[in-house]
């Protein structure tokens, strides 16, 4: 396997402003939006899935990730005879959820626009979004699963997301935990590392499942049943 690294479009000796403009371009275009908000599932996708999802030529696909994966806004990992795209970092997903946070915010009715389904559960990049996260982010910050600023897992919330089977990675890069605002909610969900290490666990106990080809999530009758039990909430 091979990764594809991108190649900036901008020089180094380019201005700051000029680099933020040119990933602000990149995003610009309504197809490759629907291109990034694919690849906020967190899973790797082929360009003729993409082009699909998008609704858009394969070959104007391949001219609009080439476009992405020049900005440093996707890799390209390259298996054998095939390619697949996903998103280049977490830092991305985050980027691409403020941004939609953004726009939400722009529209001057108050009215929710987001399909029901999204704003119960979806995935964020690699770790769990929509009105069931925020749920939980709130039940750990009342119970001081989190510090106060939601920057860290407290001992006793270590050693919940231990007696849960959550695993955290205490080699990783990233912050160990950190507020991610939810842009359908307007407030916040989990992310950095326990966010992922709690994705993770909802699936692997069947939880939740994952609809092909989105973004959503169900929330399975057990996951019901064990997510009340463990966060006090009254799923139904």
């Amino acid at each position: 396997m091979n990764f594809v690294k991108p190649e900036y479009d901008s020089q180094p000796d380019d201005s700051l402003e000029k680099s933020m403009s040119l990933v602000a371009s990149a995003i610009s275009d309504p197809s490759r939006v629907s291109i990034l908000c694919a690849l906020m599932d967190g899973r790797a996708w082929t360009a003729t899935e993409l082009s699909a999802v998008a609704g858009i030529a394969a070959s104007t696909t391949s001219g609009h990730l080439a476009r992405l994966l020049s900005n440093g806004l996707v890799i390209c990992l390259t298996q054998g005879r095939h390619r697949y795209y996903s998103l280049a970092s977490h830092h991305i997903a985050g980027l691409l959820e403020n941004l939609m946070g953004v726009a939400m915010n722009a529209h001057t009715s108050p009215a929710p626009s987001t399909p029901l389904h999204l704003r119960y559960a979806r995935t964020c990049y690699d770790h769990l979004a929509g009105e069931v996260a925020v749920k939980i982010y709130t039940f750990m910050l009342q119970e001081k699963w989190l510090e106060s600023d939601g920057t860290a897992l407290t001992p006793a919330g270590k050693s919940h997301f231990q007696n849960m089977g959550a695993v955290l990675n205490p080699h990783s890069r990233r912050k160990s935990c950190c507020p991610c605002l939810d842009w359908s909610q307007r407030r916040f969900h989990l992310g950095g590392d326990a966010g992922s290490a709690l994705l993770t666990l909802l699936l692997q106990k069947g939880w939740i499942t994952r609809t092909q080809g989105y973004r959503e999530v169900n929330v399975t009758e057990s996951g019901r049943i064990a997510i009340n039990r463990l966060f006090s909430m009254n799923l139904t």
